[in-house]
């Protein structure tokens, strides 16, 4: 199927749009900050072992009771549940086993283990240094891939989708827990191909700037690529649903930032990595 839309007769409003949701994002993370979970903060872990294992549902009602943030509850093994609170202290854990214990008088305790927050810190020190080093290792690649201007207009729009996800949590306070950070990096490698793909097909067009113009070549560069990324889009986007709606509190922080990274990842590709290229190349046309 062919199409010929004019993305790029909106494109400075799209800029603004995420400039925008971006300042918004970061003035959320400012005054409100993240919900960190148990991977960051420290707490306790508890493994219970259960001769009729009840619903995970259940059990979270027992628990709900005793702990004042909401604990991430899961299957293990064929028998287990382990039960995770964001509360490090002997007696928040002998609360949990009281109220587990005298729920379901077939639980034994067999084994609990205490993060420190010091785990925590060094896990978020991890975490910031890895999508850093991606960012910067992806920058180099664009750079001798294509050029350098490629680079820059690839890398902003990664930043641009993980600042709204991050601001998305915190607007929401989801728990963030170690899976937000492989969600966090798998946006990037999404919205990056996503991006390569649109730019590789400038590249390739690149031949008849002269003729066309910025604005015509990225216009038929995005409506040649529009079906790839419409495929990609909503052969990706309908699992991470199937996720959000299904896949539990455990899931919940990894199917959330997928979810708003792919809306920001494509939105990103079309409008803001192709914006901000045609907006550099009018005015520096060298």
């Amino acid at each position: 199927m062919k199409f010929n839309i004019d993305f790029m007769k909106v494109r400075k409003p799209a800029l603004i749009i995420s400039l925008v949701l971006v300042v918004a994002s970061m003035f959320m993370l400012l005054t409100m900050g993240l919900n960190l979970g148990i991977d960051f903060t420290g707490g306790n872990v508890i493994q219970f072992d259960f001769e009729n294992r009840p619903e995970i549902g259940t059990v979270r009602e027992v628990v709900s009771g005793v702990v004042a943030r909401e604990a991430m509850i899961q299957n293990f093994g064929d028998k287990g549940i382990i039960i995770r609170t964001n509360e490090d202290t002997e007696e928040s854990r002998e609360n949990v086993v009281k109220a587990v214990i005298g729920k379901f008088s077939d639980a034994k305790v067999t084994g609990f283990e205490k993060v420190g927050p010091v785990v925590g810190g060094e896990l978020r020190r991890q975490a910031v240094i890895g999508v850093t080093i991606a960012l910067i290792a992806i920058l180099i690649y664009i750079t001798v891939r294509f050029q350098f201007r490629f680079a820059v207009v690839s890398v902003i729009p990664l930043v641009h989708d993980v600042i709204i996800a991050l601001g998305f949590f915190s607007i929401t306070q989801f728990e963030i827990s170690s899976s937000f950070i492989a969600a966090l990096l798998t946006i990037v490698g999404y919205s990056l191909n996503n991006t390569i793909i649109i730019l590789d097909r400038v590249r390739e067009n690149w031949g008849s700037l002269d003729r066309e113009g910025i604005v015509n070549l990225v216009n038929k560069s995005l409506n040649q690529t529009l079906s790839r990324t419409i495929n990609t889009t909503l052969t990706t986007l309908f699992p991470v649903i199937a996720l959000c709606v299904w896949g539990g509190p455990v899931l919940m922080a990894f199917s959330y930032a997928m979810l708003v990274g792919i809306i920001a990842g494509t939105w990103s590709s079309m409008f803001v990595a192709t914006g901000l290229l045609v907006e550099w190349q009018l005015r520096d046309k060298k």
